[in-house]
């Protein structure tokens, strides 16, 4: 999925990849980075163990909890916005599995940051860990890793 001009655009993905578990949520937690939807990014997840993510440079910043994970997208979705960046994300490959109530993904991506004239593109490979909860399917852990160093594009 990618979010270009905040119009929502597919990229063509083998359909084996969007009949896994977990495929539908996961490219809601992409629109929500995208769209700087904290509200929704919110209810999905529910990261016990806290998360590692990466800044706006690429580099690892580990969350350990949810009052950091609170301020962390928070204060980046005001930061975005005030640099008048935009962001997408183009998955390469997705792969989950799911049990009766955990399941993981893997997502090999693009990340896509632009701010101005500048656009970086980032890959990133992230491994999701998901909990059942009486409230459906959950996000309960996050862990992003850079590939390869931003590239301009």
């Amino acid at each position: 999925m990618s979010l270009a001009g905040g119009k929502r655009t597919y990229t063509q993905l083998p359909a084996i990849m969007s009949e896994k578990p977990f495929y539908a949520p996961t490219l809601t937690l992409f629109d929500c980075v995208s769209r700087h939807d904290f509200d929704t990014l919110a209810d999905l997840c529910d990261d016990d163990f806290g998360i590692i993510d990466l800044d706006p440079e690429g580099k690892s910043v580990p969350i350990t909890n949810r009052a950091e994970w609170e301020n962390w997208f928070r204060t980046l979705f005001k930061r975005l916005d005030e640099m008048k960046a935009h962001t997408y994300t183009e998955i390469r490959t997705y792969d989950a599995l799911q049990t009766a109530e955990m399941g993981y993904s893997v997502v090999n991506f693009d990340q896509f940051l632009e701010v101005g004239d500048q656009k970086l593109k980032f890959n990133c490979i992230t491994t999701i860990i998901w909990k059942h909860t009486d409230r459906g399917w959950k996000e309960s852990r996050w862990h992003c890793s850079l590939i390869q160093a931003p590239v301009p594009v």
